[in-house]
């Protein structure tokens, strides 16, 4: 009798296990929140980009370098912090299936976010395109390195610092290997 209720309590366990969904997070986008208050959203999606409503709850993601819980409702979050002017932010959540991050410039034009999402493996094919050229034509030389500081500094005056962009080209390298 034991061993029945045992078997029996193990597939009920076994059933109940099956038809619990996962809520990981492994793909989101970045949309300007709907009140237009100078905020972002962060929205939870499947591989294709489709929006994953049954996401809620507290989720951990780092928010150019700061620490962030956001409360997700229906697959939505929307980031506390106010963006004054356009700048870099990288987003990076990490669970069971891997870190996941994005690389987002978010341009502020009269009040409206637009958030572009950057392709990291820019950061370094430029540096090293720019390299490449200046190593090939030596006269080209001081002209590759103003554009290198004008690269430099435009990316850390909207928001990506030293240590975040080499965190950047980290993630996308492990990623891409």
């Amino acid at each position: 009798m034991r061993r029945k209720v045992l078997v029996v309590i193990l597939l009920l366990t076994a059933a109940f296990r099956g038809f619990a969904q996962k809520s990981d997070i492994n793909n989101f986008i970045v949309k300007e929140s709907l009140l237009k208050n100078s905020k972002l959203a962060i929205i939870a999606t499947d591989s294709l980009d489709k929006p994953l409503e049954q996401i809620n709850g507290v989720y951990t993601f780092s928010v150019s370098g700061f620490t962030q819980t956001l409360n997700f409702h229906g697959g939505v979050a929307i980031l506390p912090l106010q963006l004054e002017r356009s700048a870099f932010v990288y987003l990076k959540h990490l669970n069971d299936a891997g870190t996941h991050s994005k690389l987002v410039y978010v341009y502020k034009k009269e009040g409206n976010l637009s958030p572009y999402q950057i392709n990291s493996m820019w950061l370094i094919l430029f540096p090293l395109a720019v390299i490449f050229i200046a190593l090939a034509f030596k006269r080209l030389i001081i002209i590759a390195i103003i554009v290198l500081l004008v690269f430099f500094y435009f990316n850390h005056s909207n928001g990506l610092g030293v240590g975040t962009f080499f965190e950047t080209i980290f993630d996308t390298l492990k990623r891409a290997f």
